[in-house]
């Protein structure tokens, strides 16, 4: 078997969880090489809102990590020059049951070095011109999101790893058999005492024993982006509203959620089967993102669903407007989902190590993630 190149470290996968994985194992003097099915990454970490979004994490661990990607996203968005901009999040409440669950988390839920607060109506909107002030009860105003486009963030991440670190990135090498300390792919065979498999819902046809135990499933999503907004419009910081409030951890122990999920399950029956949250963001071309919906299940249907946008933009004019809504753009997104946890982290064989199923959280814990097992294995 010829060997078509050898490495410390071989990584299998350029998305985002790929890149933070050679990222913090170039950091550490290892000569590292990239796998890439595709000629460059078109999957998930460039299917989604570009946000880094800390204020989804509940305190302690995973909140942390949240904060130490945000740190390396900053770092390396100066290093390798692509845009991170600190543009914080508001979320917005209309009713006095969202009110009650954003109060609960600033009381007793909100990490200790949560830098954000609860602002009045008049506060939200000089945050941001794009918030409806009718209805409008206050905000939590957050300053820790930042907005990063995958577009521009991951190409420029796998240059500079190449330039800074000497990591090779190959292309066009798709991985179809694991023979540890050797992979056979599309562009030959590699080797390498340390593999890291980070290829998302591939995980099924390398260890298919391994990912039918782990439970891991996957996410369909549907999203949107607008044109260039005009005369340099700012959205300034991404808007969420209520239905946000039930998607993420943070809030998952604030006493009155319960029934604030049961106050959406009688007026908004289909968002929650459909599993909508309305975000909004911009990036630094001045697009602004919308979505999005979640559907579970090992095989999706291609096709998007117009009923499902329609949902989302109606929400969406509940709470925020911007000067042009003309859709530009819509695509689907697929990721692996584990219900229960943050990641899946397996090791199947001696030097192989398995990091899949961020569940939806790719950009916010990767490079965090990444970090701490890099720590902790040396």
């Amino acid at each position: 078997m010829v060997i078509a190149g050898k490495a410390d470290v071989l990584v299998i996968g350029a998305g985002i969880v790929g890149i933070a994985t050679a990222a913090a194992q170039a950091r550490r003097g290892k000569k590292v090489v990239i796998l890439e099915r595709e000629e460059r990454p078109v999957g998930a970490s460039i299917r989604n809102f570009g946000l880094v979004w800390p204020m989804g994490q509940p305190a302690g661990p995973l909140w942390n990590r949240a904060l130490t990607s945000r740190r390396l996203w900053l770092e390396y968005s100066r290093e390798a020059g692509f845009a991170a901009l600190q543009t914080g999040s508001l979320h917005l409440a209309h009713h006095e049951a969202e009110v009650q669950v954003l109060r609960e988390f600033l009381d007793s839920a909100a990490p200790a070095d949560f830098a954000g607060g609860w602002l009045n109506p008049r506060e939200t909107v000089e945050k941001s011109p794009a918030v409806r002030l009718a209805g409008l009860l206050g905000s939590v105003w957050s300053p820790h999101e930042l907005t990063v486009d995958g577009r521009e963030a991951l190409p420029a991440m796998l240059r500079y790893l190449t330039k800074a670190y000497g990591v090779q990135v190959v292309t066009d090498a798709a991985v179809s058999q694991m023979d540890a300390p050797r992979v056979v792919s599309a562009a030959g065979v590699w080797a390498a005492p340390e593999i890291y498999v980070c290829t998302g819902p591939e995980l099924r046809i390398l260890y298919p024993e391994v990912f039918k135990k782990s439970g891991i499933t996957n996410c369909k999503l549907q999203m949107f982006r607008t044109a260039p907004q005009p005369g340099g419009w700012q959205l300034g910081p991404a808007l969420c509203a209520g239905l946000t409030l039930l998607h993420y951890a943070a809030f998952g122990q604030c006493p009155t959620l319960p029934a604030l999920r049961a106050g959406f399950a009688q007026t908004h029956p289909d968002y929650l089967s459909n599993g909508i949250h309305v975000l909004v963001s911009q990036n630094a071309l001045g697009e602004v993102i919308l979505g999005d919906t979640h559907h579970y299940g090992l095989t999706h249907d291609p096709f998007l669903r117009e009923d499902l946008d329609e949902w989302v933009r109606q929400y969406l004019d509940l709470f925020a407007s911007f000067p042009d809504h003309r859709i530009t753009q819509r695509w689907m997104g697929v990721y692996p989902k584990l219900s229960g946890a943050t990641e899946f982290v397996s090791r199947p064989e001696p030097g192989v190590t398995i990091v899949n199923a961020l569940s939806g959280a790719g950009m916010t814990l990767s490079f965090g993630l990444a970090h701490e097992m890099a720590e902790q294995h040396g």
